[in-house]
């Protein structure tokens, strides 16, 4: 269990009372992070890979560091297999548009499940669309959790591709990635795991679990927006016609001509987002001081709380699983619409999300047109809890008392 001065290493709860619920969204940053990036702005303001002075080696080293650190973090075996990206979304689309587009074929099949991200479905159906291939899904059980027995029907011979996200950012669900990928193995396809939930609340190691992709965000686990990771095994990575081509992804240029640099260099064109990497490596560096197992368990805690507490209100819908995985709980208070729950929480000072989520197929499948979503991070205290539920009483004291 984490102690609650971790509070004290992020400014933004010293003199802002608000209760922060939407952390599947962003997280905010702790002091560490803030003063790494105020200090790279101010004396590692350089290129990267182009200049041959000291002080712009120096924040190539830096940058490069971090590729290293973010291959430990997931156990990546080969830095190569890390390529930068501006985010989970624009990894995906990589992947789809510099590699899968080119592998897809008419008949071939897709396979996604109905509780995917829109980052990690509407690649997929373009393409699908695209090349006449076929899109699959793979369903979830009452008790919202994907229906692994209902996968092996789905994944055959003609898959391609499984793309699946760990954590789904509805359920909160933790997944049974591990059965996917040899599924996908067995039938020789591929998988992508979409990793935004995953990353910040759980140790990976992509050395044990040996996805082909894997993609994540660096502003859901601390570090600055805009700044993501793509995971790839080294000869995949090869295989990507780069969606950009421009200045550092080329060894050299003639008229008619270009040679591309090695991986992941040659995937990465254009001046990278230098601040946002070094940013990340700094996130890294403080989770791995409060270490991963810690964050799991405080956030699989808090969000059993906020369950078992949910689940004894009347009138109140909790969806998924009575055995919480993560941080991330989601539900709705009957008669009352979502937008209009969060709009009361905030009224109170709670932050939560209310909507789609991004994720409609699955907000309709649960047959139900938006729901609230809470999520926790490990900064997050047992006592927020506690007046998050009672402001949920209120809430529905309040639209009781209109005959809402």
């Amino acid at each position: 269990m984490l102690n609650d001065e971790i509070r004290n290493d992020f400014p933004f709860f010293k003199d802002n009372d608000l209760i922060y619920l939407d952390n599947a969204a962003t997280t905010q940053k702790p002091q560490m992070v803030i003063d790494r990036l105020t200090n790279d702005y101010v004396n590692n303001s350089f290129n990267v890979h182009r200049s041959n002075y000291m002080a712009a080696q120096k924040t190539t080293d830096a940058y490069e560091n971090v590729r290293h650190a973010v291959a430990k973090f997931i156990g990546a075996q080969n830095d190569k297999s890390i390529v930068f990206t501006n985010s989970t979304t624009d990894g995906i689309n990589l992947v789809a548009n510099g590699y899968f587009i080119n592998q897809i074929q008419a008949g071939d099949e897709i396979v996604v499940a109905i509780s995917e991200h829109h980052s990690n479905l509407l690649p997929w159906q373009r393409i699908a669309k695209q090349k006449q291939a076929h899109l699959r899904y793979i369903e979830i059980t009452t008790d919202g959790r994907l229906n692994i027995n209902q996968a092996a029907e789905v994944i055959n011979d003609s898959t391609k591709l499984v793309a699946v996200a760990a954590v789904s950012n509805v359920l909160g669900t933790l997944n049974p990635i591990e059965q996917l990928t040899t599924l996908a193995h067995q039938h020789h396809a591929q998988i992508l795991i979409d990793a935004a939930q995953w990353a910040p609340e759980m140790p990976i190691d992509v050395s044990e679990l040996k996805p082909d992709w894997l993609v994540f965000s660096g502003h859901k686990m601390l570090a600055p927006t805009g700044v993501g990771v793509l995971y790839g095994k080294p000869d995949l990575l090869e295989q990507i016609l780069p969606p950009a081509v421009g200045g550092e992804m080329v060894l050299s240029v003639d008229r008619e001509h270009f040679t591309q640099q090695q991986i992941p260099i040659r995937l990465e064109a254009g001046t990278p987002n230098v601040m946002g990497v070094l940013g990340l490596g700094a996130a890294i560096e403080y989770l791995n001081s409060v270490g991963m197992q810690n964050v799991q368990e405080h956030c699989q805690m808090l969000g059993q709380k906020i369950y078992n507490r949910l689940s004894k209100l009347d009138d109140v819908t909790v969806y998924g699983s009575t055995i919480r995985d993560t941080g991330i709980v989601t539900f709705n208070i009957n008669g009352i619409h979502a937008h209009d729950v969060a709009s009361a929480l905030d009224l109170r000072g709670i932050a939560v999300r209310a909507g789609y989520h991004c994720a409609e197929p699955l907000i309709k499948a649960l047959h139900t047109n938006s729901t609230v979503r809470a999520s926790t991070y490990f900064y997050n205290t047992e006592n927020e809890i506690d007046r998050f539920i009672e402001a949920i009483n209120l809430t529905k004291e309040f639209f009781n008392s209109y005959g809402h």
